[in-house]
């Protein structure tokens, strides 16, 4: 009898243990929700170029040079962003530089809506391209700091899935509006997440580095829920940013000291590895690359927005199941499989008895490679890069690895035209070349972070970095 009443007593409390775990992370969700608006608007501007070519050019009589011109300034403005974002975000604050990229994005969509002529779609572009630099760097690191640390893998992988969310639909919807309406849809999002920062905290470990003792402690109770108790994580973020305030503030130039080598080489060696792994060159030219293996851009380009979401999805389900390195390593792999396949259908071309074939060897080499990167190299190092620098380093360190990010999505899609004139299956092995060298950088640099606080990998980086120096 006395274990049938245990057993009821325990029946009798589970759902209120659900129903107290599924209320103490609302105020999370909800958070995330409003962050990830600012990823969609991302998605949305990268997207924007691709639906819209013919109707703008048209419209307003523009040469192919000065719509290239028109595309390709997007990164520079995302460069600019890149270089003030860390900073912007240490002195007002995470929502407040989520704020500075929805004024600097509502700007430049409007300004691209009202265009007349080339320069005011360039200045909205540019505008636009601020924006999402900002975004880039604040979004992920807002959530990972928001959220605890067994869900904040996934969590933070959502900035990913919103980015493919944006591209996707904006392709989609590129197809149904005029230029000019897609350019006014794409302030809403940037709306929502103006209006809805409002209701959510700030980063509480933001908090407790300016000294905002009250606020730091108020914001992490709504985060972790109104009866939830805060004692000891609080007292964890309040010692280790006591430690990290005896030393100085730290600029650019200081993050080549030994303490921060590891974080540095891990940040920086993910996201350069990440873009001369070919992303952007395979997106924003998908259709050309179909259309030089013989298959059609229309039929690739709707398959490769077909596999890109469900396997993002994947990567968010399994992030806090498998872990960040055995998801990288698999994607990785996948990648480095994915081009040199496709090198192979460009390499066999020409070769009759093998005609047929190649242009679907090039699809299913091209679907590899866009489903591997989903799963985890898309959003991955962005991930690990908002959880293994220190909160004093934080905005230097994350300034450098998002203009490292942006610049090497210029080079790549500036090059990837000239390379594929060289020749189109070196173009694909050197891509593929680079992904197999991820996984080594992977199994021999990356460390595991799932379920660590921050403050614990931060502690782990540094003290690694000290024995190897």
């Amino acid at each position: 009898m006395e274990e049938n009443r245990i057993e009821d007593g325990e029946m009798e409390r589970r759902p209120l243990v659900l129903v107290h775990q599924a209320s103490s992370i609302a105020v999370v969700i909800l958070g995330t929700f409003f962050a990830v608006s600012g990823s969609y608007v991302f998605g949305c501007a990268v997207g924007y170029s691709s639906p819209t070519q013919s109707g703008i050019t048209k419209e307003l009589g523009l040469s192919l040079a000065e719509y290239s011109l028109f595309g390709s300034i997007l990164t520079i403005g995302a460069m600019l962003g890149a270089i003030v974002s860390g900073r912007i975000a240490d002195k007002i604050g995470r929502r407040g530089a989520m704020w500075v990229s929805d004024i600097f994005c509502i700007v430049g969509w409007l300004a691209i809506f009202f265009a007349k002529g080339a320069w005011s779609l360039d200045l909205g572009r540019l505008s636009l391209g601020c924006g999402i630099g900002l975004l880039s760097y604040v979004v992920p690191i807002y959530i990972a700091e928001i959220t605890p640390k067994n869900i904040r893998g996934a969590f933070t992988t959502v900035n990913q899935l919103m980015i493919c969310f944006g591209a996707s639909l904006t392709y989609l919807f590129g197809t149904l509006l005029t230029w000019r309406m897609l350019a006014l849809i794409g302030t809403i999002p940037c709306l929502v997440q103006f209006v809805g920062l409002f209701f959510v905290p700030e980063s509480p470990r933001w908090l407790a580095k300016v000294g905002h003792e009250k606020g730091f402690e108020d914001a992490l109770q709504r985060l972790r829920g109104k009866n939830a108790n805060i004692s000891e994580e609080a007292a964890e973020i309040r010692d280790y940013t006591a430690t990290l305030q005896r030393l100085s503030e730290v600029r650019l130039l200081d993050l080549f000291q030994k303490r921060y080598a590891h974080s540095l080489i891990v940040g920086v060696g993910l996201m350069v590895l990440q873009q001369f792994g070919g992303v952007n060159a395979i997106a924003f030219y998908a259709s050309a690359i179909f259309t030089s293996a013989g298959f059609s851009s229309s039929v690739g380009t709707i398959s490769m927005a077909a596999v890109q979401i469900p396997m993002t999805t994947l990567g968010v389900l399994l992030m806090d199941k498998s872990g960040r390195r055995p998801l990288l390593l698999v994607s990785a792999a996948g990648t480095c499989l994915g081009c040199f396949l496709a090198a192979m259908s460009f390499l066999l071309q020409g070769h009759q008895w093998v005609n047929e074939v190649t242009p679907i060897l090039a699809l299913i080499g091209i679907l590899v490679y866009t489903g591997s990167f989903s799963l985890g190299m898309g959003g991955i190092p962005w991930v690990i890069m908002s959880e293994i620098f220190p909160i004093n380093t934080k905005g230097p360190a994350g300034s450098l690895v998002t203009l490292v990010s942006w610049l090497g999505s210029w080079i790549i899609s500036y090059a990837f035209n000239f390379l594929m004139r060289w020749s189109s299956a070196g173009t694909f092995f050197l891509f593929s070349s680079v992904c197999g060298l991820t996984v080594i950088f992977v199994a021999k640099l990356v460390p595991e972070t799932k379920g660590r606080t921050l403050e614990e990998i931060q502690a782990s980086m540094s003290s690694i970095s000290e024995v190897k120096c």
